[in-house]
């Protein structure tokens, strides 16, 4: 079956979502290039422009910016048209999104290992490259909800109140958390400052994660997700709980960072709260996901594709369990400032984010070139177990370095003293270091074979499929 999607604007479409799969791999080969410095320090071969410190916003943004951004940018252009059914509001807008877009992603390349950085948590671009993201969102902005203005349907779809609530959070949350007095070109400083600045950070960063790593993503999936199991959402109307749900409580969890802090304890306690009053929503939203894709339990046994996403799924309540777990005192104490964190983050980006991402290349990319399916089911299966091999390897390994090495931080003598030295905390993590650092290879292993399988699929005649 051949997909029609003449009646859309779907070129632009077509070209985020190849910058995003580009990005994803390149993102997360720098990633993987991290993983192995911190086990071979060496690896930064004395030079100051791919040293750790230079290389981690490289890669944070890419994935973040380029991958993920990329991907909810195109997908969203095209579900607002579809489930609006009308074209976008104006195409030579498209563009200028698209190419300004890429021109950010491109100076963010240049500048973060020339040591241009404001420092500041996913958000290190100094002021000149802040500007042109507020400016490219901003028509961004002005496409999606021109789009939804001149859409032919009086309802609004639920993916389109995720999308609208990422765009305008992440709009409000990125100015004020990047207001700055520049001292010079590529060079500015915070009007914030101390505890201020701590707080709007995290409300930035965290709200960075919940806005487009979980709210733009989940509006993704609850488009792609009833059209590959052929089925409706399972419950609409829990679809609109979780998205005030999340709207409501996601915003205010960001302190949960900040425990044990010079930031206010009434400030901390709202984080806390907020933080566990948030596991309602996420998993009553996991749990429709879910069942949505179990409504067709005869394709889910054989489709791979649903895997990915059942995964994520899974991923997904895993990763918002461990944010509130994160938010009580006691376990804050031990795990926060430790490898833990990072094991959490990726389970998430990994777990969550990147197999959602995936499933969309897999089941969009070849009907956005109007093909029956992929080119190879087999490279697609061991995409699955690569990928689910170094998931579970990075994020385990990470979860015993960071509760050993918080034990060993904290444990004391007798006397007060510390019983075991910074030493021989880096001893004992340094096995699982590698763990992870190979855990993550085989993740983008898994993404190299995707974008062989799609551009073999993009290029195939109708007949030239390898296990059709």
């Amino acid at each position: 079956m051949q997909v029609s999607t003449e009646q859309y604007d779907v070129k632009v479409v077509r070209y985020f979502i190849v910058a995003a799969v580009i990005w994803s791999i390149a993102g997360m080969f720098i990633g993987v290039v991290l993983a192995a410095q911190l086990y071979w320090p060496a690896l930064n071969f004395d030079s100051e422009y791919i040293q750790f410190g230079r290389l981690r916003p490289v890669h944070t943004s890419g994935v973040i910016y380029g991958f993920v951004v990329n991907i909810l940018m195109g997908t969203s252009l095209y579900i607002v048209q579809r489930t609006g059914q009308t074209r976008l509001f104006n195409r030579s807008l498209s563009w200028m999104v698209f190419w300004g877009w890429q021109l950010i992603l491109l100076l963010a390349l240049i500048t973060l290992p020339l040591g241009y950085t404001t420092s500041k948590e996913y958000a290190e671009l100094e002021w000149p490259v802040d500007i042109l993201i507020v400016i490219v969102w901003v028509l961004y902005a002005v496409l999606f909800f021109g789009t939804i203005a001149k859409r032919k349907v009086k309802h609004i779809f639920v993916a389109n109140w995720f999308f609208g609530a990422f765009i305008i959070v992440i709009a409000l949350i990125f100015i004020l958390n990047n207001l700055a007095l520049p001292a010079y070109f590529m060079k500015s400083y915070s009007v914030f400052a101390g505890a201020q600045d701590a707080i709007v950070q995290w409300w930035w960063g965290h709200n960075a994660v919940g806005f487009l790593l979980t709210a733009g993503i989940i509006g993704m999936n609850y488009y792609f997700i009833p059209k590959l199991a052929e089925r409706p959402i399972y419950s609409y109307r829990l679809s609109i709980i979780h998205f005030w749900g999340l709207v409501g409580f996601y915003t205010w969890a960001g302190t949960h960072h900040l425990l044990y802090s010079s930031v206010p304890v009434w400030l901390q306690n709202i984080g806390i709260v907020m933080s566990l009053i948030l596991w309602l929503p996420s998993w009553a939203g996991a749990f429709n996901s879910g069942m949505t894709l179990l409504q067709n339990k005869q394709k889910l046994k054989t489709d791979y594709i649903m895997w990915f996403f059942m995964s994520a799924i899974l991923y997904y309540c895993l990763a918002t369990f461990e944010g509130p777990l994160l938010a009580i005192r006691w376990f804050n104490m031990l795990a926060h400032n430790t490898e833990w964190v990072v094991g959490h983050v990726h389970s998430g980006a990994l777990g969550w984010v990147a197999m959602s991402g995936i499933a969309v290349f897999y089941y969009f990319i070849p009907r956005l070139w109007g093909k029956s399916g992929l080119w190879s089911n087999r490279l697609l299966k061991v995409h699955f177990w690569l990928a689910h091999l170094g998931v579970a390897l990075y994020a385990i390994a990470l979860w015993v370095a960071g509760i050993g090495e918080g034990y060993m931080w904290l444990t004391q003598r007798e006397n007060g003293s510390l019983a075991y030295s910074f030493v021989e905390a880096m001893d004992f993590k340094a096995p699982w270091l590698f763990v992870r650092f190979f855990g993550g290879a085989c993740f983008v292993l898994g993404l190299l074979l995707m974008a062989f399988n799609l551009y073999k699929t993009v290029s195939m005649t109708a007949e030239a499929s390898e296990d059709a």
